[in-house]
């Protein structure tokens, strides 16, 4: 059984702020109502998101206006690490999402790890462009240039 509910913030893979879904009863029982992600889309609160998308359409400008702050910083910022690396540039180690984490955090940029979009962790010397998913659909792209160390 379906439940029609609007959303209030912006659900990955289900929808923008102020649109109206249709949803399982379950996924808003138990997580959209509860997070205040949504709230039910009854008569009132209809009527009510006419008045708050224009609010919700200022919020989400401000959203995206921040995120795009946020993206012109990253792609400011290149991470540099010198790692150990064998004869063929392949490293002894690897560059995980943790290290760009850490190198983003000196930078003074506060982004959560699970926004960083690194597939794989980095193997190989040389440079690499990581995309990090930012609020309101922007995507940044962080350099990472790796190189090998030097030898004593």
């Amino acid at each position: 059984m379906n439940t029609n509910v609007i959303l209030r913030e912006n659900v990955d893979g289900l929808g923008t702020i102020g649109d109206v879904v249709s949803v399982k009863a379950g996924y808003a029982r138990n997580y959209l109502l509860p997070q205040g992600l949504a709230s039910v889309a009854d008569s009132r609160n209809v009527k009510e998101l006419e008045h708050q998308k224009r609010q919700l359409s200022r919020k989400l400008e401000k959203v995206t206006k921040d995120a795009e702050g946020v993206k012109a910083r990253i792609e400011k910022v290149t991470c540099e690490f010198t790692q150990r690396a064998g004869e063929e540039g392949k490293l002894f180690g690897s560059v995980t999402s943790m290290d760009l984490e850490a190198k983003l955090q000196e930078a003074g940029i506060e982004i959560p790890r699970k926004k960083i979009q690194l597939g794989e962790p980095i193997k190989t010397l040389g440079e690499h462009i990581v995309p990090v998913k930012l609020d309101a659909g922007v995507v940044a792209d962080l350099k990472v240039v790796v190189s090998a160390e030097e030898e004593v």
